[in-house]
């Protein structure tokens, strides 16, 4: 048998990789502690649970779905952003509910790349943006996110030849792997240039509400003549500790969001309609545990900073996002430093190589993991440091 040429093209997927390293670490007894994976280690609110609970005990939920989520569930997703954002959204043209938002990210370049398109991809980024361009037949052409730029893609310096060929717009903020936050001007400059180049936005912003020192990010969709040019996903996972129930949304421009629901309407059955009661439950319901959340992760970020400071990396304290991203000291490779961690210290961190070329020289942190293991990771840590000598 053999296997298309997409298949042979595609890298292995970072975090499997990653999952995989730790589980033949463990399988040989050693007791890893993962700093890798962004996924919330604190459980799902009570009251989002209980809905749950009550919802599958309705027989009308135990039949297929539809594609376009539960009318209801569109207009609380309406709701919860004209409360959080002041943006208004059409709750039957404007939102489409996802399985999680990463099986939308997946999707959304089969709605516009045709072979030979290109999508403008930050670097570094989340890897779905580029593997689905390239499912899709099309190329990915890098926007460097430096330090020097504050992460921001520069867009005044993307080559003519390219932007002809090119459909869609990449953006990320709070981004990951960076943690960098972006501000409204800058939205406003990328409707700007979309506009004068034909292309799609598509923002990335499943980590508006994880957020530190009485920072708030912005939408995208909060830049003037954003819904005419670009749509956002945005996700219940990281605001409500929902990782495992796979449920987020797309909204913004109503063609866009009818192009990715007729593509996910061949493709899959829609989301659960108990865990779309969830959703309802979490948007519509009390807003006062993603404080409450913010709290614990905003003291493990102060924890980690101190100890990768006292390491010899570079950090500068995230405002918002689940990442810590430390430049290491030079002379140093991403993969190798991650693999000592892994050998040498029993930590897993993730290089920023995997997040593509200009990740090089960083690793990721994420302050997912529970506090217990936190404290115990930073000791091994401090202790690694004393044996290496890697103050700078």
């Amino acid at each position: 048998m053999r296997t298309s040429k997409r298949i042979e093209q595609l890298p292995p997927y970072l975090f499997v990789e990653i999952s995989r390293k730790i589980a033949a670490k463990r399988a040989r007894g050693d007791d890893v502690i993962s700093l890798a994976i962004g996924d919330p280690d604190l459980p799902t609110p009570r009251h989002i649970l209980d809905r749950l609970h009550k919802a599958a005990e309705v027989s009308a939920n135990h039949r297929y779905p539809e594609t376009d989520g539960l009318p209801e569930l569109r207009r609380a997703i309406a709701r919860w952003y004209q409360r959080r954002f002041d943006v208004v959204l059409d709750p039957d043209t404007e939102v489409l509910p996802l399985i999680g938002s990463k099986e939308g990210i997946g999707h959304i370049a089969l709605c516009f790349i045709d072979p030979g398109d290109v999508a403008l991809v930050p670097d570094p980024a989340y890897p779905v943006y580029a593997i689905g361009t390239m499912f899709a037949g099309g190329e990915s052409y890098p926007l460097p996110l430096t330090d020097e730029n504050g992460f921001l893609p520069d867009l005044d310096h993307v080559p003519e030849s390219v932007l002809r060929r090119a459909k869609l717009l990449w953006l990320n903020y709070p981004n990951n792997p960076t943690a960098a936050v972006a501000d409204l001007p800058f939205f406003q400059r990328a409707v700007e240039f979309a506009r004068r180049h034909d292309l799609a936005i598509l923002h990335d912003g499943p980590y508006s509400e994880v957020a530190f020192d009485g920072y708030r990010p912005v939408s995208f969709l909060q830049a003037a003549g954003a819904k005419d040019v670009g749509l956002e996903f945005h996700s219940l996972s990281k605001t409500y500790n929902m990782t495992g129930w796979r449920i987020g949304m797309a909204v913004g421009n109503a063609r866009l969001i009818n192009a990715l629901m007729r593509v996910k309407s061949n493709l899959d059955s829609g989301i659960p309609q108990a865990i779309q009661e969830m959703a309802i439950a979490a948007l519509d319901g009390s807003q006062d545990c993603i404080e409450e959340h913010n709290k614990v992760y905003q003291r493990r970020r102060d924890r980690l900073c101190a100890v990768l400071q006292e390491m010899g990396l570079r950090v500068r304290p995230p405002k918002a996002s689940l990442y810590i991203w430390a430049r290491l000291p030079d002379g140093y490779k991403s993969g190798d430093f991650a693999a000592r961690l892994l050998e040498e210290a029993n930590v897993v961190v993730t290089p920023g190589r995997g997040y593509g070329p200009a990740g090089e020289g960083y690793i990721r942190l994420s302050i997912t993991t529970p506090d217990e293991q936190v404290d115990e990771a930073l000791r091994r840590l401090q202790a690694w440091i004393g044996k290496q000598g890697l103050k700078r």
